[in-house]
């Protein structure tokens, strides 16, 4: 003490940024070692409230990051130069592709080499450090390469603000002689920093409202339909509100499937085309007006646009802007208090409610079927279907299981989770491993096919070394069946795993890991029994062995579209 003022020790740029990794609501950050980045690993781990969790590889600490933003708001991976952040690119794009705030960290050269016209190794040999960069210019919304202890504080809280306002990846590179160097900058306690909340421009608020509540008063049989962006607009509750109060059937995209509650007793199932869930797809189609909050119109999505919307019949509600019909588009309204503002000024409208229970016919029951009987993929997701409660979330990975977990019906408070704008093979591996490390109270069911399981099948291991106690579904159909349905060729099939053992070799007796291998309906039953009973504390591994055109008819159907709309010939000059 001196002066009557406590004089403290400045703090360190690692320490720094472990702290403000925790004050953001991270609590576990998923890597993979190399030498770029190991002393700021040291001081990762010397953050008492963070948990380091080692990956396999890049590519699945980056989708970890993914699955556990999802659960947890935000989340964040390690990485080191250029192998590990080529490597983990993959993964954020994604992340982008769903906006979700991911705190990309990359070790990076020591600050002495900048400039220098050395050649480093992890590079391409050419004295230009700067192509990782570059390659994250394009899917990350805030880059930061720390070289400078100087203004090291304020490009670090400046790329996590970014994260948290665009609700996108970030990238910081830290160089490698940095993070354990105090600077009068990074003190004990960091100063905090404000986020200035977002407010809708109220002219154009009250005129969207206006306009919107217009169309919609007049129109005789509405619908309304939740888009993925619900998620990133934070705009569930009023979305829930606005149904509430207008009365109108409600509906959702097939990338929104889990962000709206499907036992509200408007709820009628997934707008998916010609692949919509029955009787709900006739509805939308049939309304003379719609109100799409948040929708993405991907080929996808539109199943090879082939859906018989039109425009001028839509209101369009996005995170900040809103489109109403043909005609005026509202800027800076964010989704949120339109969707609130807007349940205050329509009239209760029921009368396409009243036209699908008019015309729903409840599903007929499955044929009976014979002992022993191969198992059929629908018998599968009947009885996971009887799983699922709130203290679950499910994971269906790109393929066949979007289709079968897409028909679902989630019970209140039961998670669920995918990646349908960016659809890559092998994301649910590492999704489910960061999903269960961050919802921890819940058990994850995870729906995997074989062909994606083998790109990402390592982190596994991960899983039972965090001691997690999801669900997964190996689906084993012995091939690439998403692939097949689109356009098939000798390349869809792939190497048959005994995928059980390889799971078993990855445990190695060391954790708490049961397997188990299932071909008919009654070792599926006794399997679900053992796996929510007896071993309701162990990661369960079930491979269930189907026949390979046992599919969905939503992936036939949906499939022959996405292959014209591929196909499609050149246009004219």
């Amino acid at each position: 003490m001196q002066d009557g003022v406590v004089r403290r020790s400045p703090g360190t740029l690692g320490r720094h940024l472990a702290r403000r990794l925790a004050q953001m609501g991270v609590r576990d950050v998923f890597s993979v070692p190399g030498d770029f980045n190991l002393t700021l690993l040291d001081h990762l781990i010397a953050e008492p409230q963070l948990n380091l969790v080692g990956c396999c590889n890049e590519l699945n600490a980056g989708y970890a990051a993914d699955g556990y933003a999802r659960a947890n708001g935000i989340g964040a991976c390690v990485v080191t130069f250029t192998v590990g952040g080529l490597s983990v690119i993959n993964a954020i794009a994604g992340s982008y592709s769903e906006n979700l705030p991911i705190i990309c960290i990359v070790g990076g050269p020591n600050s002495n080499d900048y400039g220098t016209n050395r050649i480093l190794h992890h590079t391409i040999g050419l004295p230009d450090f700067s192509q990782e960069l570059r390659c994250f210019q394009a899917v990350t919304c805030h880059q930061a390469v720390v070289n400078n202890l100087d203004d090291a504080h304020e490009m670090i809280d400046t790329a996590i603000s970014a994260a948290l306002k665009e609700s996108k990846p970030v990238y910081i590179s830290i160089s490698c002689n940095l993070p354990g160097i105090p600077h009068h900058t990074f003190m004990n306690e960091p100063v905090p920093y404000f986020l200035s909340p977002k407010v809708s421009n109220q002219l154009g608020l009250e005129a969207a409202v206006e306009a919107t509540a217009e169309i919609l008063n007049k129109a005789v049989k509405p619908v309304l339909i939740a888009g993925p962006k619900l998620r990133v607009a934070k705009a569930h509750k009023a979305f829930v509100e606005l149904a509430d109060a207008c009365g109108y059937p409600i509906a959702i995209m097939p990338s929104a499937k889990g962000m709206v509650p499907e036992h509200h007793p408007q709820f009628i199932g997934t707008y998916w085309g010609a692949v919509s869930t029955n009787f709900c797809g006739e509805i939308v189609e049939s309304a003379d007006a719609y109100v799409f909050v948040g929708p993405i119109f991907n080929d996808y999505s539109s199943v090879g646009y082939s859906l018989l919307i039109k425009k001028e019949k839509a209101v369009i509600a996005q995170p900040n802007r809103v489109n109403v019909g043909n005609g005026p588009s509202f800027g800076w309204v964010f989704m949120a208090d339109f969707l609130t503002a807007l349940s205050k000024k329509l009239k209760k409208n029921t009368t396409a409610l009243e036209n699908y229970h008019r015309i729903y016919v409840p599903p007929s029951m499955p044929l009976k079927r014979e002992n022993n009987e191969p198992l059929r993929v629908n018998i599968l997701f009947k009885h996971i279907q009887s799983m699922l409660s709130g203290e679950t979330s499910v994971i269906a990975e790109t393929g066949d299981s979007w289709f079968n977990c897409q028909k679902l019906r989630l019970p209140e408070n039961c998670g669920y989770e995918f990646q349908m704008q960016y659809g890559s093979i092998g994301w649910s591996v590492g999704a489910t491993l960061g999903y269960a490390q961050a919802a921890k109270e819940k058990r994850v069911i995870a729906c995997i096919g074989d062909g994606s399981f083998q790109v990402t099948a390592q982190d596994v291991s991960t899983m039972i070394r965090q001691g997690q106690r999801s669900i997964i579904f190996l689906i084993n159909n012995g091939g690439y069946t998403i692939e097949v349905e689109i356009h098939d060729g000798p390349y869809n099939a792939i190497k048959n795993w005994n995928y059980t053992g390889v799971v078993d070799a990855i445990n190695n007796g060391a954790g708490k890991c049961w397997t188990c291998k299932v071909r008919t309906e009654e070792e599926l039953e006794e399997t679900i029994s053992t796996a929510t009973g007896e071993k309701k504390d162990h990661l369960c591994f079930i491979e269930v062995i189907v026949h390979k055109d046992d599919t969905s008819k939503e992936l036939l159907e949906w499939g022959s579209r996405v292959a014209s709309a591929n196909s499609r010939p050149p246009n004219p000059q």
